[in-house]
């Protein structure tokens, strides 16, 4: 009999900008279900991979039983966020406490205070 597979579990923290309501964490959640592909076809996640969210901490966990590559997600997450036009301030990078994870933070850029006002 072949090796149990182990699970793997990727977490996207989207806390930053879902606080200051630049983005809808709910639309996330469904563009990564319908995106995702599981053996060349999107949308169609079956048992092997499952998308949900943490309302209380608005992070996103992917927990994948096929292979799955992490960078796969950092991809999608681009994707997402260019489609809803907030590529220009935010970006996705690895934790620096779990690498499991990755943080949706925002450029640090110098003069946003001007861009506020708007």
């Amino acid at each position: 009999a072949a090796g149990k597979k182990k699970a793997a579990t990727f977490v996207i923290d989207c806390s930053k900008p879902v606080d200051d309501k630049i983005m809808e964490i709910a639309s996330f959640e469904k563009f990564l279900q319908d995106k995702i592909k599981v053996n060349g076809k999107a949308g169609a996640l079956g048992h092997d991979v499952k998308v949900s969210r943490d309302k209380s901490n608005n992070k996103i966990t992917v927990t994948a039983e096929c292979a799955m590559a992490k960078r796969y997600l950092k991809y999608l997450t681009k994707k997402y966020l260019k489609k809803n036009g907030v590529r220009d301030w935010l970006r996705v990078i690895a934790s620096n406490k779990d690498r499991s994870v990755y943080e949706l933070r925002y450029f640090n850029i110098a003069d946003n205070e001007a861009e506020d006002e708007e």
